[in-house]
C-alpha cells in the first residue's frame, strides 16, 4: 500500500506510450478500431469477470492481441477486452494488452491498453524469528545500541508498507532498563544501569505494525515476537571480607577482626578470631575469583603469618610483653584486577592468673544396660544428648584448641577427644566414678574433674516414640518444679483469702450478729455503712442550731459495747473536711470527748410543720442516750439524684468535719 503520489509514475507510463507510440499521421479512429480509454485502474486480488472495456471495430476489421502483450492475462471476446488472471501488485504493478487492428493479414494499427494495479493492504508483517536470546554485560554503558534495528527489523510483503514498533515489557520493570530508537526503528537500546543480582534475565514482546492509528476502515496487520534479554555478570566488585553486612549490590560493610593471645607462648594452631576467621570471597559470586591474602602493615618483627590461600593467621615468634597489633589485611583477586583491605586487631596479654579449668564438676552421664564397646556415654540431664567433658581457659580461647583429654583411673572408659566411650560392653548396673585430666600442650597446664557414670536399664525416649520433644529435664528437676508452683499456689490462695478479708468483711460481721466485734479504727470512731437515698436532692442552707441535750450517763468502769472504740484525746485532730458527705450536717458529740462516740445516721422524718430528718449519734454505748440534731431541710427538688456540700460557716467548724464523704465510691468501706 503506497501514498497517493506514488501512483503518478505508473500512471505516466502507459500516457506517454499511447501518446508516442502511435505511427505519425494516423489515429485509432481513422483507421477503423478505437477503445473508450487507454488506461483502467483496479485493486489487488479483484476477481472481474465483467470486460475491462469495450472495442470499436469497423467492417472488414478485426483486432488481435500482439506479442508485447502480458502474457496470459488478456482475452477478446467479440470485441471486448476481458482480464483472465487475479492481479498481485507484489508481482505485477501493472498490465499491459497490446491490440492489433487487422484487416486480414495485414496490421493496420496497434491500439495500448495499460491496466494499473492498485496496492491493497493484504499482506501481515513477519518477523524473521519467534523467539530470540541476546546476552548483554552488566557493566554495558548506558545508551549503548545492545540489538541493532537490521537484526530486530520485520518484513511485509506490502511493499509499500510502513511498520510501526512497540517494545511490551514481560517481566516487571524491565522496560525501565531498555528501549527502542525509535517508533519505526527497532534497535535495543540500554536506558539504566544494569545489575546481574538483581535482574539476570528480562523478556520483552516486540510488536509490529502496518498501520498507525489504525482505524475501522483502514485495513491493519500486526506481528509479534520474543526477546528475551540474558545479563551477563562483569568484574565490578571488590573481595568481601566475611561476615558483612550489604549496602548496596556493589559494597559490602564488614567488620573488624579481633583476637587474644596469651604473652611469653607460641601458639602452633591459627588464630580464634572474632567475628570469625579472616576470610574473603570474591564480590562478584558467579565469577568467583580465587582470594590471594597478604599483610601490608602492622606486623611488628614479623610476629604474625598470614596464609596466602586459606588466610588462617599464626604467630612466628614469642610476644614477650604484653602489647596490641594492629595487622592491615590486603585480599587480592587472582587476577589482581581488583582488591580490599580490613584490619585484625590481636591484642597480647600476660597469661598468669588464668588457669586451665573445666566448666563443671562432677559431670553427670549415663549408659544403657547392655550397650556394646565404643558407645558414647550420654549427658544424664539431657539423655538425647552425648555428654562433652571440656575444660578451657576463659581469656585465651587459643589455648583451648590444643588440649588433650585422658582417664586416669578406669579402663572400662576412654576419651575420644572431649567424648567418653565406653570400651567394654556394660553388663550390670551400677555406678562408676571416672576421673579425667586435662592438659594443654602449649602451657602444660593440668585440671582433673569427676564424671559420674549411671549404668541404667532404661533407654532414654527416642524422638517421635513417646518422648515429647527433646527430654530436657530429669525425673528429680519435675519433681522440684512441681513442688514449687504448689507453693505458689498456696501463696495465692492465702492473699486471695486476705484481699477477702480486708474488702468484705464488714458484709460478715453483719451476717454473725449484735455480738461480732468490730476492729477499733485508728482515728477511734467507726462509720457504719451509710447509703444515701439517691431520690434525695439536698441543699446547703443555713446551719440549725443543735439543741441542747443533758450528758449521758457514763457506762460503768470495765464496760465494754460490741460497737465501742478506744478514747481519743481530746487534743486529736478533727478528720480532714473532705470525710464529710455532701450535705451532712454538724456533728454533736455526745460526753465529755468529742471523739469518744460514734455515729449511726438514721433517717426518720420528724413531726408535721418541723422539715427535715433526724441524726441519731451514740455515746460510748449503743444504751445510752443519745444527742439528737436537725438537719439540713430538703429542697423542694426532691427528685434530683445530685447532691452538694455545705458551704459558709460550716468549713469554719471543727465539729462539722467528723462527718462521713459520700461520693461516686459509696460501695467502699470507709473507717
Amino acid at each position: 500500500m503506497g501514498a497517493p503520489a506514488l501512483l503518478w509514475p505508473p500512471l505516466l507510463l502507459p500516457l506517454l506510450l499511447v501518446l508516442f507510440c502511435q505511427p505519425p499521421g494516423t489515429s485509432a479512429q481513422a483507421q477503423g478500431c478505437s477503445v473508450g480509454q487507454s488506461i483502467v485502474q483496479i485493486e489487488e486480488n479483484s476477481n472481474i469477470s465483467e470486460p475491462l472495456l469495450n472495442i470499436s471495430v469497423s467492417d472488414g476489421l478485426h483486432v488481435t492481441l500482439g506479442s508485447r502483450s502480458t502474457p496470459s492475462a488478456f482475452n477478446i471476446v467479440k470485441n471486448q477486452l476481458f482480464l483472465n488472471v487475479t492481479p498481485d501488485y507484489e508481482k505485477n504493478s501493472m498490465l499491459e494488452a497490446v491490440l492489433e487492428c487487422r484487416r486480414g493479414n495485414d496490421l493496420l494499427t496497434e491500439l495500448f491498453v495499460s491496466v494499473v494495479i492498485l496496492d491493497v493492504n493484504d499482506n501481515p508483517p513477519k518477523f524473521p524469528f519467534t523467539i530470540k536470546e541476546y546476552n548483554v554485560s552488566e557493566d554495558t554503558r548506558v545508551g549503548t545500541t545492545v540489538i541493532p534495528g537490521t537484526e530486530l527489523a520485520a518484513e511485509d510483503a506490502d511493499l509499500d508498507d510502513m511498520l510501526y514498533y512497540t517494545l511490551q515489557e514481560v517481566t516487571p520493570n524491565a522496560s525501565s532498563f531498555f528501549s527502542l530508537a525509535g517508533l519505526t526503528n527497532p534497535a535495543l537500546t540500554l536506558s539504566r544501569t544494569l545489575d546481574f543480582y538483581k535482574n539476570q534475565n528480562m523478556t520483552f514482546r516486540l510488536l509490529a505494525q502496518d498501520t498507525w492509528n489504525a482505524n475501522k476502515t483502514e485495513p491493519s496487520h500486526t506481528a509479534t515476537a520474543t526477546l528475551i534479554i540474558n545479563v551477563l555478570p562483569a568484574d565490578l566488585r571488590t573481595p568481601w571480607f566475611l561476615p558483612c553486612s550489604f549496602s548496596d549490590g556493589y559494597f559490602c560493610i564488614h567488620a573488624q577482626y579481633q583476637g587474644v593471645v596469651p604473652t611469653g607462648l607460641l601458639l602452633p594452631s591459627p588464630l580464634i578470631l572474632s567475628p570469625g576467621p579472616i576470610y574473603a570471597v570474591d564480590g562478584d559470586q558467579e565469577i568467583n575469583q580465587p582470594i590471594i591474602y597478604s599483610i601490608m602493615a602492622g606486623n611488628t618483627d614479623n610476629t604474625f603469618i598470614i596464609d596466602e590461600k586459606s588466610g588462617n593467621l599464626t604467630m612466628s615468634k614469642i610476644i614477650p610483653s604484653p602489647t596490641t597489633f594492629t595487622l592491615l589485611v590486603r585480599a587480592d583477586q587472582d587476577d589482581r584486577a581488583r582488591y580490599s583491605m580490613t584490619q585484625a586487631v590481636v591484642e597480647a596479654r600476660d597469661a598468669a592468673g588464668n588457669s586451665l579449668q573445666f566448666s563443671q564438676s562432677p559431670y553427670h552421664g549415663m549408659v544403657v544396660l547392655g550397650s556394646e564397646a565404643g558407645t558414647a556415654v550420654k549427658d544424664r540431664t539431657s539423655p538425647s544428648e552425648t555428654l562433652r567433658i571440656q575444660a578451657q581457659y576463659s581469656d585465651f580461647p587459643d589455648l583451648n584448641s590444643d588440649i588433650k583429654y585422658e582417664i586416669t583411673n578406669s579402663s572400662d572408659f576412654q576419651m575420644n577427644e572431649d567424648v567418653m566411650l565406653t570400651t567394654a560392653a556394660m553388663k550390670e548396673t551400677g555406678i562408676f566414678y571416672v576421673q579425667v585430666e586435662a592438659t594443654s600442650s602449649v602451657t602444660n597446664d593440668k585440671a582433673t574433674t569427676v564424671v559420674e557414670i549411671q549404668v541404667s536399664e532404661q533407654e532414654a525416649p527416642s524422638t517421635g516414640e513417646g518422648a515429647m520433644g527433646d527430654q530436657k529435664f530429669s525425673t528429680v528437676d519435675m519433681a522440684v518444679l512441681g513442688g514449687v508452683l504448689g507453693a505458689l499456689l498456696l501463696l495465692a490462695l492465702i492473699g486471695l483469702v486476705i484481699l477477702i478479708h480486708k474488702h468484705y468483711r464488714h458484709r460478715f460481721n453483719c451476717c454473725c450478729g449484735s455480738k461480732a466485734k468490730v476492729p477499733p479504727p485508728e482515728n477511734n470512731y467507726d462509720n457504719l455503712a451509710f447509703f444515701p437515698d439517691h431520690k434525695t436532692s439536698w441543699s446547703s442552707t443555713s446551719n440549725p442550731q443543735p439543741q441542747p441535750d443533758p450528758e449521758p450517763s457514763q457506762p460503768p468502769s470495765g464496760s465494754h459495747s460490741p460497737m465501742s472504740s478506744s478514747p481519743t484525746p481530746p487534743s486529736s485532730a478533727p478528720p480532714s473536711p473532705e470525710l464529710r458527705a455532701p450535705g451532712s450536717p454538724k456533728t454533736v458529740q455526745a460526753g465529755d470527748s468529742p471523739s469518744a462516740v460514734k455515729s449511726i445516721l438514721t433517717k426518720e422524718r420528724r413531726p408535721e410543720g418541723e422539715g427535715g430528718y433526724k441524726a441519731v449519734w451514740f455515746g460510748k454505748d449503743i444504751r445510752e442516750d443519745a444527742d439528737v440534731v436537725v438537719l439540713n431541710e430538703p429542697t423542694a427538688d426532691m427528685d434530683s439524684a445530685s447532691a452538694t456540700e455545705s458551704e459558709g460557716s460550716d468549713d469554719d467548724d471543727p465539729d462539722q468535719k467528723k462527718g462521713l464523704h459520700l461520693g461516686a465510691e459509696i460501695d467502699h468501706t470507709y473507717i
